[in-house]
């Protein structure tokens, strides 16, 4: 057995499907299907059960996959005691970040990393920050928004002030009413831009709601005159100067969507994580 089978038996596990895991780790069905026949000859039993709509694990699987899980765990604990004892920089670097972040200001970040430190091999996976934080142990570093980590050591990044934008001007003395366009975001971001729709109901009322998946659908949404939209700065600095906009404030404070770095104590012991959450800590992102 190879560490890589353990991998993929817990990838079936978590996708459900063959069809779904080939997919996530890039190689054909048939493949997929021939290794997990391997597997079963290997452990003489039957792990999953095939349905129409996904894999049941079986009761000898349950006990399979536990045993996987930790013979992935033990590979990188002794990947990290390398890594730490390691001169040069070097190992895996697993990082979580959030899908506006990874967008905006990880590219440019990774790219210098790297470039110092090519040894490194990143392991990425971005989404909204709510999936993060459920999943946060998996990973040696995680970017999130909204509310800070409180079962790891979090680090704020920055406070990203939020505006509202349209392409009609927001009027003194009367009472706005626009289609509100919306992306998908966890609770957080969605309860700061309700409280503070809630303060300035005599000011601007949502008529409707548009929902889009992407912050990115959102922004041209707004362009078209579809309605308003709700941007962090860090995405719309350089709209303020095309379209009417106004900063959310409540009693007289901005409201921000602020940025941390969160990762479990003693894992900046590891070189190519405490190297890269410095590269974090400098980077000037607003």
């Amino acid at each position: 057995m190879k560490i890589d089978d353990y991998a993929l038996l817990l990838k079936l596990n978590e996708v459900g499907t063959i069809r779904g895991a080939a997919k996530a780790i890039l190689i054909s069905q048939p493949a997929v299907t021939q290794r997990l026949k391997y597997i079963e000859t290997y452990f003489g039993e039957k792990i999953f059960i095939r349905t129409s709509k996904k894999l049941i694990v079986t009761p000898s699987g349950e006990v399979i996959l536990e045993h996987a899980k930790k013979m992935l765990e033990q590979d990188q604990a002794i990947k990290n005691m390398l890594a730490e004892t390691s001169q040069e920089v070097q190992g895996t670097l697993s990082i979580a970040c959030s899908s506006i972040i990874s967008q905006r200001f990880l590219p440019s970040i990774l790219a210098e990393f790297t470039k110092a430190y090519p040894k490194v091999s990143i392991d990425l996976v971005t989404g909204i920050s709510e999936d993060i934080k459920r999943n946060h142990k998996n990973y040696h570093v995680c970017i999130i928004r909204g509310e800070k980590l409180k079962e790891s050591i979090s680090e704020r990044l920055f406070a990203d002030p939020l505006y509202i934008f349209d392409t009609e001007d927001f009027p003194k003395n009367k009472l706005k009413e626009r289609p509100l366009i919306s992306f998908k975001s966890d609770d957080s971001m969605h309860e700061l831009v309700d409280h503070w729709l809630y303060h300035h109901q005599d000011e601007i009322k949502p008529v409707k709601a548009i929902r889009v998946d992407q912050i990115e659908t959102c922004r041209q949404f707004m362009k078209q005159g579809l309605g308003m939209a709700v941007l962090p700065e860090s995405v719309s600095d350089f709209m303020k100067d095309d379209y009417p906009n106004i900063a959310l404030k409540l009693n007289g404070k901005s409201v921000t969507r602020d940025t941390w770095v969160c990762y479990q104590e003693g894992i900046r012991n590891l070189p190519q994580v405490d190297h890269f959450i410095q590269a974090l800590t400098n980077e000037t992102f607003i």
